[in-house]
C-alpha cells in the first residue's frame, strides 16, 4: 500500500486546507504555523475547547485515549474528555443525541444510523479511520471437544449436528457482526439460517461464552485473547485474516457537530493522528499505551492480555502460536486512518447483502457525504501526514473476491450466500 501514498503534504495544499476552513487571513497572518503545529489564533482556533468523545473498553480505543493522556489534544486547543461507555447502542444514542461530541465507534454503526437501519436515522460523519485489524472470531471450547478448530470443522459439525448454535456480535450494523457473517458464509454457512445470532456488549462477551450463552463470538481485543488465557474459547480466526488491513473503528460524530465546529472537528482529527502515530512508532509506545489502557477507567483487565496480540504476538488457544504482521495498526503511515469512500461503501453492501438495506443505496453519494474527507485533509496537513493518491482502495478478502468500491451494487448482488 506505500506506493499509493504521497511523500508529503506540500505547504500549498497546506495553505489551501486552511483556507477551505474560512480562516485564510489568520492562515496567512499571524496565526499561520508550520505543519505539525496547532492553528492557534482567529478564527482558525476551535469553536469548542473541550469535547467529550466516547470510547467502548477495547484496546482499539487506544489512540483516543492516548491523545488526551499524551496531550496531543492541548497542541491541537483542545481538551479531550474520553467517556467510558457501557455498549455500542449507548454510543449512538449519545452521539445521536448531543450528549458525546464524538465516538470510538463501529465504522458500520455510523453507516446504519446515516441509513436510518438499527436505529435512529441522523446524518453523520466519519472524520478519520482509527485501527486497522485486531478483531478475532472466539468459539467455545465445547466446539473444540467435537472437533472444531475453524470455518470447514464447524460447517461439517453444524450440518452432521442440526441444532442451535449461537454466535454474538457487537451491534447489527457493525463491524463484528459483518465479520461474523462474512466468515461463515465463506465457510458455507447462512448466518441468517444455519445459525441463531445476538447482540452481546464487548465487556460482556467473556462472561457469557464461560456461562454458555454462546457457542462463538466475534468482538474486538482484547476479549479473544482473555478468552484463551481463561480457558474458555479458542481464535478460530483473525479479522486480518479475512481482511487484511480492514477498517474497524472510527472517529465518529454527527454531521451537525461537523457543521458547527469545523475546526473542533479539525483539531480532534489532528490530535488523535498524532496519537496514532505516537503508538506504531516504537514497541516500547506500545507498551506503554498497554499499561495505560489497562487501566480500570478504561478497559479494565491485565495488561499483558491487551499487550500480547499489540505486539503482534498471537496463540490461537490449539497449540498455535505465530507473530502477525498484519496486528491491530494505529496509524501505519496514515494509511489506516484516511476515510477511504470504499470503506464506507463496502459496510453498505453488506448491509444490503444481508436485508437490513431494503432499497439499493447511492452508494458513492452517501459515502462521499459521511466520509469527511475535507476535514481529513485539513488535520492531515497540520500533522505532516501523506495522503493517498486514490479515495478508494482494493482488497481482496478471504473468499478471494475483490473489492474495489468501482461497481458496489454489482458487488453487493453478487454473493452466493445472501439475504
Amino acid at each position: 500500500m506505500s506506493d499509493v501514498f504521497d511523500n508529503k503534504v506540500s505547504r500549498r495544499d497546506f495553505l489551501k486546507y486552511g483556507a477551505a476552513l474560512g480562516g485564510s487571513a489568520s492562515l496567512l497572518g499571524g496565526g499561520l504555523m508550520s505543519a505539525g503545529s496547532a492553528w492557534a489564533a482567529g478564527s482558525d482556533a476551535p469553536e469548542k475547547k473541550e469535547v467529550r468523545i466516547g470510547f467502548i473498553p477495547l484496546t482499539d480505543c487506544a489512540s483516543v485515549v492516548m491523545a488526551a493522556v499524551n496531550k496531543f489534544d492541548e497542541k491541537y486547543g483542545i481538551k479531550i474528555i474520553a467517556t467510558k461507555e457501557a455498549s455500542w447502542a449507548s454510543v449512538r444514542d449519545k452521539l445521536v443525541n448531543g450528549e458525546l461530541d464524538a465516538a470510538h465507534v463501529l465504522y458500520g454503526l455510523v453507516y446504519g444510523v446515516q441509513m436510518g437501519i438499527g436505529g435512529p436515522k441522523k446524518d453523520m460523519a466519519v472524520l478519520m479511520g482509527l485501527n486497522n485489524n485486531g478483531q478475532a472470531i472466539t468459539l467455545a471450547n465445547k466446539l473444540k471437544e467435537q472437533g472444531v478448530t475453524d470455518g470447514n470443522s464447524l460447517r461439517k459439525l453444524i450440518s452432521s449436528k442440526p441444532g442451535e448454535y449461537t454466535f454474538a456480535q457487537t451491534f447489527p450494523t457493525g463491524t463484528h457482526a459483518m465479520w461474523l457473517y462474512y466468515w461463515l458464509a465463506a465457510n458455507g454457512i447462512n448466518p441468517l439460517k444455519d445459525v441463531k445470532t445476538i447482540t452481546v456488549p464487548p465487556p460482556q462477551m467473556v462472561a457469557n461464552m464461560r456461562v454458555g450463552n454462546m457457542d462463538g463470538y466475534c468482538v474486538g481485543e482484547p476479549w479473544n485473547n482473555r478468552a484463551i488465557i481463561d480457558n474458555i474459547g479458542f481464535t478460530a480466526t483473525t479479522t486480518q485474516d479475512i481482511w487484511t488491513d480492514h477498517p474497524e473503528k472510527v472517529l465518529g460524530t454527527t454531521a451537525d457537530f461537523v457543521a458547527k465546529n469545523p475546526n473542533t472537528a479539525r483539531a480532534m482529527t489532528a490530535a488523535i493522528l498524532e496519537a496514532g502515530r505516537w503508538i506504531d512508532a516504537s514497541l516500547a509506545n506500545r507498551r506503554k499505551t498497554a499499561e495505560v489502557i489497562a487501566q480500570k477507567s478504561y478497559v479494565n483487565t491485565d495488561m499483558d492480555v491487551i499487550l500480547e496480540r499489540m505486539l503482534g504476538r498471537y496463540s490461537n488457544g490449539l497449540g498455535k502460536s505465530w507473530d502477525d504482521k498484519n496486528y491491530m495498526k494505529f496509524f501505519n503511515d496514515g494509511q489506516v486512518n484516511f476515510p477511504y469512500l470504499s470503506d464506507g461503501m463496502w459496510f453498505m453492501t453488506q448491509h444490503k447483502r444481508w436485508g437490513l438495506l431494503k432499497d439499493e443505496p447511492d452508494y458513492l453519494a452517501v459515502a462521499k457525504k459521511v466520509n469527511r474527507i475535507d476535514i481529513y485533509k485539513q488535520a492531515a496537513a497540520a500533522v505532516g501526514i501523506a495522503l493517498p493518491k486514490s479515495e478508494l482502495r482494493s482488497s481482496k478478502l478471504i473468499d478471494g473476491v475483490v473489492w474495489d468500491g468501482k461497481d458496489p451494487k454489482q458487488y453487493a448482488a453478487a454473493f452466493k450466500i445472501k439475504a
